[in-house]
């Protein structure tokens, strides 16, 4: 009999029981791999060359990496378009007038064009308006049994949410958008507290709880909540809020944007909806690559005392393609993407504002020692691995650089993307709603043999 006691996990996973169940699950689980192949199953949704399988329409957002030159399809830098627009013209916009860019782009991604002056103003008004918490939420929810992982609080404080919306089952169109307002303006909160609670109970450290000012904006609150003395400097903010636009939405074939989408279509509710989506976004394989990226990094600095020795580097990079180096797992982080092969352009957009950043810190030497690898790796890479395409340094290569110099703890990397990205999830949750009438199921082949039923005694 198993004793209940007031740990969750007390029945060890080392149980001689639990070990040899979890065997028997694999020996009956493990499918021939040839036969992916041989019915030519799109493992991961994906073609053999990497090409994602079309499962959907949407105008929310754009990715282009090729062109077709004579018949012949030819991989070009990438531009990623946000409702048709150019995400580098965004950008270069917001920074020409010297102006934060996220509230802005939210806009333009749940509506489709680009607010003008008092529509903006009025969309900022409204976003600082939701941008609160009910009455001790705080204190119940966010305070109690803080977690390690940022990722599990912002999930289980979504889902609590629900319990305080007296309409949340409601999936019209103008409530779910509310919803979505209400989410995406509290997910700095939820964030940035769930992470003071985890500081201060389990490191700790001192408690502060640092109410958002309702006349800055979303990048600014970050800062001015996490930070013990309120203080930022205009790059810091800058920087961050072009991070923020950076990862708000990226073609809808991610997946948790799919996650999404694939939620939204059975007719659920907006808090289980995203809490899927964070869910989907906590996997080491889409949201933790930057946290890996400093951490990589770091062994680098360990291991090379020479940074412009690019020999040494180049023998510290293969040593982590071989498995020798860091968290042995073959990978060169920040490296590569699905979909880009000769650049991705979120990470030659934040390139040029970390390189400011760099120089504001006094950090010139470490960022050329990360320009000095995006050059080196992808020979390297080629060199050591047969690659269908490409590689290039992706988003994650800098942001987590990026957030290093902002002081931002570990803990909440994936967080803050997921602050960003809401704003592109709420965006197809919405479309999703608007156009299709079917829940989303694909189709799965079972390759099990048939067999006859035994009786429990001749078993």
């Amino acid at each position: 009999m198993i004793k209940l006691t007031s740990k969750f996990n007390s029945y060890s996973q080392n149980s001689p029981v639990l070990e040899q169940l979890c065997s028997k699950c694999v020996e009956n689980s493990c499918i021939d791999a040839d036969l992916y192949a041989k019915f030519d199953v799109k493992r991961g949704l994906r073609d053999l060359n990497g090409k994602g399988v079309l499962t959907g329409l949407t105008e929310v957002s754009e990715i282009r990496q090729n062109k077709v030159v004579d018949g012949q399809v030819v991989p070009t830098d990438g531009k990623l378009f946000y409702r048709g627009i150019n995400v580098n013209d965004l950008i270069g916009g917001f920074a020409a007038d010297g102006r934060f860019g996220f509230e802005e782009t939210i806009y333009l991604l749940l509506f489709g064009d680009l607010p003008n002056a008092q529509e903006l103003e009025d969309f900022r008004s409204l976003l600082a308006s939701y941008r609160t918490l009910p009455k001790n939420f705080v204190r119940d929810v966010v305070m109690k049994a803080p977690s390690g992982d940022m990722m599990n609080t912002l999930a289980r404080s979504v889902l609590t949410l629900y319990c305080y919306d007296t309409n949340a089952n409601d999936i019209s169109l103008t409530n779910v958008l509310r919803q979505c307002l209400q989410l995406i303006s509290v997910f700095p909160l939820l964030s940035v507290y769930g992470y003071n609670a985890y500081n201060h109970y389990q490191l700790g450290k001192s408690l502060y709880i640092h109410n958002p000012d309702p006349n800055l904006s979303i990048a600014e609150n970050i800062l001015l909540m996490l930070r013990p003395d309120q203080q930022y400097t205009a790059l810091e903010a800058q920087v961050l809020d072009v991070a923020l636009v950076l990862h708000a939405e990226h073609g809808g074939g991610n997946n948790s944007t799919f996650t999404t989408r694939v939620v939204t279509s059975s007719g659920t509710d907006t808090y289980a909806a995203i809490a899927a989506a964070l869910s989907s976004l906590k996997g080491p394989k889409h949201g933790g690559a930057n946290a890996k990226v400093v951490g990589m990094f770091k062994e680098l600095k360990e291991n090379v005392k020479d940074w412009q020795d690019e020999e040494a580097i180049k023998g510290f990079l293969r040593k982590l393609l071989h498995k020798e180096a860091y968290d042995k797992a073959g990978l060169i982080y920040g490296m590569g993407h699905a979909v880009y092969s000769i650049s991705d352009p979120r990470a030659k957009a934040l390139k040029v504002y970390v390189e400011r950043l760099a120089a504001e810190k006094g950090l010139e030497e470490e960022f050329d020692l990360y320009a000095r690898v995006e050059q080196l790796a992808p020979s390297v890479i080629a060199e050591e691995k047969k690659i269908y395409k490409g590689v290039s340094a992706n988003i994650d290569f800098y942001s987590g650089f990026m957030y290093n110099m902002l002081g931002l703890p570990q803990e909440l990397y994936t967080p803050l993307f997921a602050i960003a990205r809401i704003a592109g999830w709420s965006a197809h949750r919405m479309e999703e709603l608007i156009n299709a009438s079917k829940i989303i199921r694909p189709a799965y082949m079972s390759v099990a043999t048939e067999r006859d039923y035994t009786p429990l005694c001749d078993r």
